[in-house]
This record gives structure tokens, sequence and C-alpha cells, in this order.
């Protein structure tokens, strides 16, 4: 056992566990330390050490009884702070919900604590999940573990730096248009965007209902698949979750032989930076060594991802966050002035700037002469981007390609910019338009030192197809394996 329960994954931490080699209060203080020690990276907003301490003396008598144990029992999970959990404030990183607690935990964090997971905190985020640096975030930015001048990406920087950091075991974050795969590959860690329905979002804080979707963080893909099958499942709750059984993600292992992998030409074009296309081409090679056919493909409506999905998510987002408006909950501001001012005063004081320029794009796309010219236009372009992913996995199980165009890029160089910062997500968003699963996954590093990501791309509800590649390419190589420097690299 190694002397430091901070370098253990899920797996590992299990195996210890039932053996008794360690106790659950143990490996919780252990991580708790970690948190109090590393609190410079700003990866938590609010950390719950009591809870988490009863959560782990609970798992511990569990195991103690014996009989069947959840894989989870017992490990720290962190928990993005835009997925509720009663007892503990859910925040969204914003300053209209600072002190709101839920009465209720979300579905995903009640099947967390049905498996005797033990909840370490909730993770800092952009506000609302809206970003892709976790910049926007009311409780201050968010810093990446291996160089602490550098965004950890967004909007799930917490989740994914909290991870690599070695704060918590596994988390939980959401993927809108590229918020958990990013983060991931700017970490170095491995996490999965579920299908859309395949996770419950009943009792997450909605941004844009369409094509929000909780998903897993882990340090490799078993940890990752670990967590998906614990929260994954049908949950009549939420309209939108599909009754769908949930298999064995890693039925068979990582057996690459035979695979169909296909690669868009419009994923490697100028725009991708030489170090990320160089990665990328390389865990594309492993995987081929390993059995797999790799061939070119197209999806041609790629260039359309980014002005499609800002018209889409600003639209549900202007609707979703039309109910922050003083009266039922969160803050309250000017209401002695009348109903309109307490209206402009809470949002004005409560909002950040990036929230503000959404909800005003969405309401305009909305408004009355040009709901036709943008939002409906924008649903059927959605329709053809989806088409396109159809037409591909004709030819392919899976699609490869960057999960970003560059590395991680330093605080405050997008800030000023924000069409420049949505150019960021351009290879994730087309994912949510189709509702498909994507797995990000550490595939190299920069001369500098920071962690590049790939990313793979299933068919509906085949999270077991990306799961098993990837399982498969982290067999072949030891990116995963790779820590963040202590102190954050420099």
């Amino acid at each position: 056992m190694t002397n430091d329960p901070t370098l253990l994954t899920l797996t590992e931490a299990r195996e210890l566990l039932d053996r008794r080699a360690i106790s659950a209060r143990e490996l919780t203080d252990a991580f708790l330390a970690r948190i109090e020690a590393t609190a410079a990276l700003n990866s938590f907003v609010s950390v719950s050490p009591e809870r988490a301490r009863a959560d782990a003396d609970a798992a511990d008598r569990r195991i103690a009884e014996g009989g069947d144990v959840p894989q989870l029992c017992g490990i720290p999970v962190g928990v993005k702070d835009i997925i509720l959990t009663e007892g503990i404030r859910t925040t969204a990183g914003s300053r209209i919900l600072e002190s709101f607690e839920a009465p209720y935990d979300a579905t995903v964090s009640a099947r967390l604590r049905q498996a005797g997971a033990v909840l370490v905190g909730k993770l800092n985020c952009d506000e609302f999940a809206m970003g892709s640096s976790n910049e926007n975030s009311a409780f201050g930015a968010c810093l990446n573990p291996w160089d602490r001048t550098r965004v950890p990406g967004g909007s799930s920087g917490g989740s994914a730096a909290a991870v690599a950091a070695r704060q918590c075991i596994v988390s939980l974050g959401t993927d809108t248009g590229g918020s958990i795969r990013q983060p991931a590959a700017f970490c170095g860690v491995t996490g999965l965007k579920p299908t859309y329905g395949r996770v419950s979002r009943y009792g997450v804080i909605a941004f844009a209902s369409s094509l929000d979707q909780v998903g897993p963080l882990g340090r490799d893909v078993r940890d990752t698949a670990a967590l998906l099958s614990v929260i994954a499942g049908h949950d009549p709750l939420d309209s939108t979750s599909v009754d769908r059984e949930v298999p064995d993600f890693l039925a068979g292992g990582g057996n690459l032989d035979g695979l169909r992998v296909g690669m868009p030409r419009e994923y490697f074009g100028d725009g991708l930076d030489a170090e990320v296309r160089d990665a990328v081409e390389a865990a594309a090679k492993t995987i081929e060594q390993g059995g797999a056919k790799i061939e070119e493909i197209s999806l041609p409506h790629t260039q359309y991802a980014i002005a499609t999905y800002y018209l889409i998510a600003t639209a549900e987002a202007s609707s979703n966050l039309a109910r922050y408006d003083g009266t039922r909950y969160g803050l309250r501001c000017g209401e002695d002035d009348g109903l309109i001012d307490m209206y402009r005063e809470t949002r004005g004081t409560g909002f950040g700037s990036e929230v503000k320029r959404r909800i005003m794009l969405g309401t305009h796309a909305l408004s009355s002469g040009y709901y036709d010219a943008y939002y409906l236009k924008a649903q059927k372009v959605r329709t053809l981007i989806r088409g396109d992913f159809e037409a591909a996995f004709e030819k392919c199980d899976v699609v490869l390609g960057p999960v970003t165009p560059e590395p991680a890029f330093a605080l405050g160089a997008k800030t000023s910019d924000p069409l420049q910062m949505y150019l960021n997500d351009i290879f994730t968003i087309s994912v949510n338009l189709a509702g498909l699963p994507g797995l990000s996954l550490p595939c190299g590093s920069t001369g500098g030192g920071l962690p590049i990501g790939f990313q793979l791309i299933g068919k509906p509800f085949d999270e077991s197809s990306v799961l098993r590649a990837g399982l498969g390419y982290q067999e072949a190589t030891d990116w995963h394996t790779k820590l963040a420097p202590e102190g954050g690299g420099r």
C-alpha cells in the first residue's frame, strides 16, 4: 500500500477498503488534508468535512457488516456546485445563489449517497456552467494544478482540477458544450459526457435543458466507468431520462481488434495547435496498432456548430434563468423600490457579465421577428449536424479527434474576447447538439509540460464502445498515470 492514500485510484482504494488495509475514515481524512494543503487551487466552493467524516463512518460500518459492498462505498467524491445536495449549499458559481441550500438531493447525489460514497465538497465552476475556463465563477477562478498561471478549463474546472490535484478520487461534472471533456483534457484526467438521457438531470440547475448532461471524471477509464455505473439509469422524476438498461460498460475489457475508428478531416485543419495534432495522431496510431481500423471521415457541418450552439444554448438559458427574480429563492435586492426595480437590481447584482451576455443573446434570438431567423434555423442546422454523425457511424464504431484546438491557455488570455473563448469549444459542441457520448482521455503533453487530451465519440447509448476503446488505449499507454507537479508547476 502506498504511504499516500491520495495516490490511489478508485480500483486500488476499493481493494484496500475491502481488505480492511485502510478504513474509509482514514482515506477521507487523507483527502480532506490534501484539500486543505492545496486550497490555493480554489477548486472547491464548499468543503464539507463533517458530512464527509459521517459518510466515511457509515461506509466503514457497511463494509464491516460484509456482504455485497458497492464499488463507491467509502470513496471520496466531489460534486460540481450546480448539482443539488441536501444540507450543503449549491451556488451554481453565482452570487444570486450564494446562500442557497436545497431541501433535497439531485437524483445523482442521492445515488451517490445510496452507494455509500463520501461527499467531500462542492466543486467550483463557471457561473451557471457558462464558460470554458472557470474564470466566470463568482467565487474566483479555479487554477490548473499543472500550472497555476493557466486555466483548468470550464465549466467543470473544479471537477477536473480536484481529481488532477488528488483532492478526491472521482468527481461529477456537467457537460453542455464540452464542460467535462475540455477540463479533463486541460487537467490530464479522464472525463465522460454520457448520451443525453442516460443520466438524470433532476436536481441539476439548468443552463440549456436540451444539452445539459451529468457525467463522471476520474484518473482513468475504469474509475470513470465505475462512477457512471452508479449515476446512470432511468429516473421517473426527469422526463428526458431514457428507460434503458445500464450495461456493464467495460464488459470484454479493452479489446481494440476490429474496432472501426473514424477521424473527421474537419477536426484537423489549420486552426489546430501542432503539439495537439501530433499527440492526437499518435493516440490514433496506438489504437491502430492495437488492432483498430482507422479511416478518414467527414462531418461537413462542423463549421456551423459554434453559431448553432450559441443560439440554442443562450435561448434555453434565457428561459431557464428567468426564474431568478428575487421572489422565490436566492438573492433579493431593491424590494422596497417596486417589482420591476427589484427584478433589475436582483439580476444586475446577482448575475455576472457572461451570464448577462448569454441571457441577452438568448432573449434576442427568441424575440418576435427574430425567432425564425435565428432559433428555428439553428434547430434545423442541429438536425444536419446530427445527420453528419449518423452517416459517419455507418462507416465507423467511434469517432476520434482532438478535444480542444490548443492546450490550457493563460488566465485572462481570452476573457476580453468572448468569441475567441467560444471557439475553444469547436470540437466538443457538436457532440452535445447530437446528444452523443464523448470520452476525453490524456494522450500527451506539450514541451512546457501541459496535458493534451483526445476524445472518442460514440453512437447514442453506446458508452460501452468509447469506454472499452479508451481502456484499450490506456492499457497500452501511461499518460493517465502522470501526476500534476506539487506546487502547480510554477
